[in-house]
């Protein structure tokens, strides 16, 4: 029997995979603080390198999870554009997860078939059912272009050298 944390598809619905990566995101923000606290507080520079590249990976999956959730629950751009925000203040991401939870934003299960709405038929929502029926493939897919982002932005630099 399945409860309604879980999905037939794919096993984790989207109210569980936007929980657990609101959670991830909050326990990252807590690792880099404590770096940070560490490095200019004591002086002890080697916990940045490591907390650092563990919540940018976590904020990147945790953004790309907003375009995922956010598409499949039919948001609008600027509701999935506040998820991404939420990211970018420590711990902002665990009350906009309850916020969604208690409007209802996160209920029900993935799209995999078509619903009858008009944008059912585009290029894109027959790719997302696509990749929702088929999780560990979407994961992968998912996982490489947020590795190839992150990898971007670790040879970038720093944000406060983009512009020197």
């Amino acid at each position: 029997m399945m409860d309604a944390s879980t999905d037939t598809a794919t096993g984790l619905a989207p109210k569980r995979l936007y929980r657990f990566l609101a959670i991830a995101e909050a326990v990252t923000w807590t690792l880099l603080i404590i770096a940070m606290i560490a490095k200019y507080g004591f002086e002890i520079d080697a916990l940045v390198p490591v907390a650092g590249p563990i919540h940018g990976f976590v904020f990147l999956s945790y953004a790309a999870m907003q375009l995922v959730v956010g598409h499949n629950q039919r948001w609008r751009v600027g509701t999935v554009a506040l998820g991404v925000l939420t990211a970018v203040i420590p711990y902002a991401t665990i009350p906009w997860e309850r916020r969604l939870v208690r409007s209802g934003a996160l209920e029900g299960r993935w799209r995999t078939e078509p619903t009858g709405e008009p944008g059912d038929d585009r290029w894109i929502d027959r790719a997302f059912r696509w990749g929702i029926t088929h999780p560990i493939l979407l994961a992968v897919v998912a996982l490489v272009l947020v590795a190839i982002v992150f990898a971007a932005l670790l040879t970038a630099g720093p944000p406060t050298e983009w512009f020197d």
